[in-house]
């Protein structure tokens, strides 16, 4: 999963697009040998400057290609917050936040359903047939409220008329939620997995997601996860290292079974989701210089690919820029 480092939400990505970051950013991710990125469009930042946007975006697509690396598109976003001003500009660490997109009053009446159309018809004459797009992710964690559902089958069958070569797919909650989607057509099957308890929990979904996959003849992708969660999540004594990242709990056991999949995420910041934020959670590999909060993840990580020889800097340490975050939760 990418969004910068100091993005809180992807309307600042494409907002204040920096093509300096996607440059440096996509060579770290050739440092670990990924041959895909997972990021999310705005609609807000399209609605805004749809010129801008576009030139951002085919700058983003031709960066990640020259890399070798491929990019599943999210268009529309389920998790998050009203995207009103003060959400969408907040680059505060502590109360930056994830975005709904678009908002929920445009969710949830027809009537201004035009508006994200024209969104995906703008994506689909463009990007439908593109190389370096992996697959287009319609919404993502449209979860089980009916009137988001409502919203993004609508938007799935409106893309799907309007479908070129590329795969299109849903982002969904969990592998159960993942079933929720099939009868819409969709030609890849997502499931979000990112806190077990344990590694045999997880090797029993992964061989269910390898079985689905060889029942249905579709791909079947894990397109986000993190860690073994060696805490609970109403514990309030959580120590600092049980905050950060550990790749390394998962990744061999995710090698293992061939699955898919698309960690979360390649740039070390504070967690996308405000209320794991606030419990001091830091999520990535990469610090922006380039040193990786830990060289035994990044090993973990590339040796998804075969080759688990990685060299560079460790430095455990939360980014300046964020750490009061640390020091509130």
């Amino acid at each position: 999963m990418y969004l910068p480092a100091r993005a809180m939400n992807s309307f600042q990505m494409w907002h204040t697009y920096e093509r300096g970051v996607t440059e440096r950013d996509m060579g770290f991710a050739d440092r670990l040998n990924l041959n895909a990125i997972r990021t999310w469009l705005s609609y807000e930042a399209w609605h805004k400057d749809r010129a801008s946007f576009g030139r951002a975006l085919d700058h983003f697509l031709s960066s990640a290609d020259s890399h070798g690396i491929r990019v599943l598109l999210g268009v529309f976003e389920g998790v998050g917050r009203p995207p009103v001003p003060k959400n969408l500009y907040d680059t505060d660490p502590w109360t930056g936040t994830s975005v709904w997109s678009p908002a929920k009053h445009v969710m949830r009446n027809r009537d201004e359903w035009d508006g994200p159309k024209r969104f995906v018809e703008w994506i689909m004459n463009r990007y439908r047939d593109d190389e370096r797009v992996l697959a287009i992710e319609v919404m993502n964690e449209p979860g089980w409220r009916p009137w988001k559902k409502r919203f993004a089958r609508e938007m799935f069958q409106y893309t799907r008329e309007r479908r070129g070569e590329v795969p299109l797919t849903i982002g969904a909650t969990s592998f159960a939620n993942a079933t929720d989607y099939y009868d819409w057509g969709i030609d890849v099957v997502q499931f979000h997995y990112n806190y077990p308890n344990t590694t045999d929990i997880y090797r029993g979904v992964l061989q269910q997601a390898n079985e689905l996959r060889n029942s249905i003849s579709k791909p079947v992708w894990l397109t986000e996860w993190q860690r073994v969660a060696n805490f609970g999540w109403g514990q309030k004594d959580v120590s600092a290292a049980q905050r950060g990242p550990d790749y390394a709990s998962l990744a061999p056991v995710i090698r293992k079974s061939g699955v898919g999949n698309f960690f979360w995420s390649l740039m070390l910041k504070p967690a996308y989701m405000l209320s794991q934020r606030k419990r001091g959670i830091l999520n990535g590999v990469f610090h922006e210089d380039g040193a990786v909060w830990s060289t035994e993840d990044a090993s973990a990580l590339k040796a998804m690919s075969g080759d688990d020889t990685f060299n560079g800097r460790e430095r455990k340490e939360w980014p300046d820029w964020a750490k009061k975050v640390i020091e509130k939760a």
